[in-house]
């Protein structure tokens, strides 16, 4: 599983306040767990990102990102993001953001419907 240590310990800092935060290997790389949820994974050059599809959508327009395809089928939830052009550790926290947004709002929709 090739990533970059250092982009991954970027991340580290980033979600450091988040104390239920984990990391596991898969996807190819390393993922950021929050509860038991993919939040960012780092795998090669590319960040890849759940921020849900209408984010998605939105970014997609900015080519800001490329979408996520998994043996030929769409995950509209994910996004890939060149590592390249996260340069900076505000550019970083825009990506972790809106994944945040989306775990957040996953789970409110979760439990209306329990």
């Amino acid at each position: 599983m090739a990533y970059d240590e250092l982009f991954a310990n970027r991340i580290r800092e980033a979600l450091f306040e988040l104390r239920d935060c984990e990391e596991k290997r898969m996807f190819g790389g390393l993922c950021f767990m929050l509860e038991e949820k993919m939040l960012v994974c780092i795998r090669e050059n590319d960040l890849l990102c759940r921020i849900g599809k209408s984010q998605a959508e939105l970014e997609l327009q900015n080519d800001s990102c490329r979408q996520m395809i998994s043996r030929g089928k769409v995950m509209k939830d994910f996004v890939y993001v060149d590592t390249i052009e996260v340069k900076t550790s505000h550019d970083l926290q825009y990506w972790i953001t809106l994944a945040l947004n989306f775990h957040q709002e996953n789970k409110i929709v979760k439990n209306k419907k329990a």
